[in-house]
This record gives structure tokens, sequence and C-alpha cells, in this order.
């Protein structure tokens, strides 16, 4: 046996395990190599915490915004059936004197709930007279019609509303066709 094993024997260490003994200078490239992985590990969890918290405020100024959609869609049956009783009060009981605090106190109600409606973004829909948006009007039925244009609106059956920029309820209407 040379020297250099005889040593290695008595301390312990095989041959081995001197193969594996790399220089400093490997070990610190390993460690600068380790180093950018880390780091650019870090990077990506930042931007994409950066993008869940852009994500999250997004969709809580949405929740707030349209927060009053499903009170809304609510509402709407009560403003029609509020529509409907003053469309049916007859000529003659609004201008019977016992009647007419009673019929003012239902248009005022009526006005009232239009301005709670427009305060909360709520509108309604454009419909007569204008060509049918799929959009925004569901066509019922198709009325002939010689003076409008075929897939103007010439009824409305319910009125349509918007919450902002988002449809709340379609017009339900009639469209004309050519007679």
């Amino acid at each position: 046996m040379n020297d250099e094993s005889e040593l290695r024997e008595e301390t312990g260490e095989s041959e081995e395990s001197g193969a594996e003994e790399q220089s400093p200078g490997q070990d610190f490239s390993e460690l600068v190599k380790e180093l950018e992985q880390v780091r650019q590990h870090v990077l990506y969890a930042q931007a994409e915490t950066q993008n869940v918290r852009r994500r999250l405020e997004q969709e809580k100024q949405t929740a707030a915004t349209y927060a009053a959609t499903g009170f809304a869609r609510d509402m709407l049956s009560v403003k029609d059936n509020l529509d409907r009783a003053l469309a049916a009060i007859p000529d003659e009981l609004r201008q019977d004197e016992r009647m007419k605090a009673l019929v003012a106190g239902i248009e005022a109600t009526g006005r009232e709930l239009d301005t709670v409606f427009q305060r909360n973004g709520v509108t309604r829909v454009e419909a007569l007279g204008q060509p049918l948006d799929p959009h925004r009007h569901q066509a019922m039925v198709e009325i002939p019609s010689d003076e409008a244009e075929p897939g103007t609106i010439v009824q409305e059956m319910q009125a349509g509303y918007m919450i902002k920029d988002r449809l709340l309820r379609p017009a339900l209407v009639g469209v004309a066709k050519k007679g």
C-alpha cells in the first residue's frame, strides 16, 4: 500500500470519498445556481400574490357595484304592480274628490320608487320605436304593420331594466313585421 491509502485508512476515509470531494469553486457555482433558482421562485410567488390581490380587488369592486341586483330584480315586480294599479284607475275615479288623495299617494310612491332605482343605477330599457336588440329585448309576438319598419318594436308588454351596464330584466316586446 502506498502512503496516501494508508493515511486514508487511518483517518477513516476511503478512496471513494476522495473522488467525491469538490473544489471550493464548484461548491460556490452550485450555490449561485441554487440561489438563482430560489430567487426566480420568489419572484414568481410575488407576481402570483400580486395577481391574486388584483383579482380579489376587482371581484370586490364588482360585488359592491352589483350587490343590489337580487333586491332590484325583486323590486321590479313591485314596480310592475304599482304601474298596473295606476293604469287601472279610471278617469272618473281620478276626478272624484274622495279618490284624488289616494291616486296622488300611489303616484308619489311610483315616483319615489323610480328615484330610488335611479339612485342605485337601475334604469328602464328603451323599447318602443327602437330596433329589436336581443341583448335588451325579448320578442314575444310579431305584429303586422305597414307603418313601422320590420324588426322595430311597436308594443311593450313588460318594461325591461338595466343595473349599471348589466341587463336586469329584458323588455318583453311585440315586433313589427310586414303587414
